[in-house]
């Protein structure tokens, strides 16, 4: 394990991450009407955490492997898109813009899994729980767009 070059990776996660805590839901957020299955507040720190750590080794293994350059375009989109959603979200309070974020997040973070899979299947199989959170936080953010109009 080249854990320079882990620690790098984490802190690009560590960035992203950073955005969630710079803008926090808040009394806007709580007051807006959500699905019942909306997972609870504690989730979020807990699975956001687990997934940086897992994209970050995901990368590493990438990164020391031949003709990783475009895998690594994809995980650099995907990071920059994740940076962005809470300030849209949360920050501006713009969901459907939020949404477009994330359907390009969606879409960047497939493009990095199957790019990470032809290189490094274990890489490629890491980010298959962030896809399928990426997924869940979609349709939440489209339920939650639609209960509250208002904000769109």
């Amino acid at each position: 394990m080249d854990w320079m070059l882990f620690l790098t990776f984490l802190a690009a996660t560590a960035a992203a991450g950073a955005t969630g805590s710079m803008f926090e839901p808040g009394e806007w957020y709580e007051d807006l009407d959500k699905p019942v299955w909306t997972p609870p507040g504690w989730a979020f720190p807990v699975v956001w955490v687990s997934l940086y750590v897992a994209m970050a080794y995901a990368a590493m293994r990438v990164a020391v492997l031949p003709g990783a350059g475009q895998a690594l375009a994809f995980w650099a989109l995907q990071i920059a898109l994740n940076t962005l959603w809470s300030p849209v979200f949360f920050g501006l309070k713009r969901m459907r813009a939020a949404l477009m974020v994330l359907v390009a997040m969606w879409l960047a973070v497939g493009a990095t899994m199957v790019s990470f899979f032809m290189l490094d299947p274990v890489a490629g199989m890491l980010l298959i729980p962030y896809l399928v959170w990426v997924s869940i936080a979609g349709a939440l953010n489209y339920s939650v767009l639609t209960r509250n109009p208002q904000f769109a």
